[in-house]
């Protein structure tokens, strides 16, 4: 796996690398929310912690298929405010390595399958070779 953070020609990236090269077996996780493992809404209306909830969920999917945080290549996050973007970035950095981020894409979306959602990201991940 090989992180271009800041290649030459675009903008500075704020915590996620302009391209991810790899090969191998990939993982792909679903869009995560702010769910616990009972179901329940995780942060209210707190942005950062409904975050911290999805990626403890991204986390949980990724060790089920034998990867972890340090094997996404790429994320695509959906947020119903873009306002919240600091709180956002603020829980993912306590999840990824700000070394080698991985690729990211952003859309404000009017809305997410529960009112009370604020935030759901999708993850793709390559596992490991041996």
């Amino acid at each position: 796996m090989q992180h271009h953070v800041r290649p030459a020609g675009p903008p500075p990236p704020n915590g996620y690398s302009h391209a991810v090269s790899f090969t191998g077996p990939t993982v792909v996780v679903s869009g995560q929310v702010p769910l616990d493992a009972d179901g329940r809404l995780v942060g209210g209306d707190d942005t950062l912690e409904q975050t911290r909830q999805v990626f403890r969920n991204i986390e949980t999917a990724l060790a089920a298929a034998g990867a972890s945080m340090s094997d996404v290549v790429k994320l695509t996050i959906f947020l119903t405010n873009v306002a919240d973007l600091p709180a956002f970035r603020a829980a993912r950095d306590e999840f990824i390595d700000l070394e080698r981020p991985p690729a990211s894409s952003l859309v404000q979306v009017a809305a997410l399958v529960h009112p009370g959602f604020r935030v759901e990201v999708e993850a793709l991940a390559v596992l490991p070779t041996r």
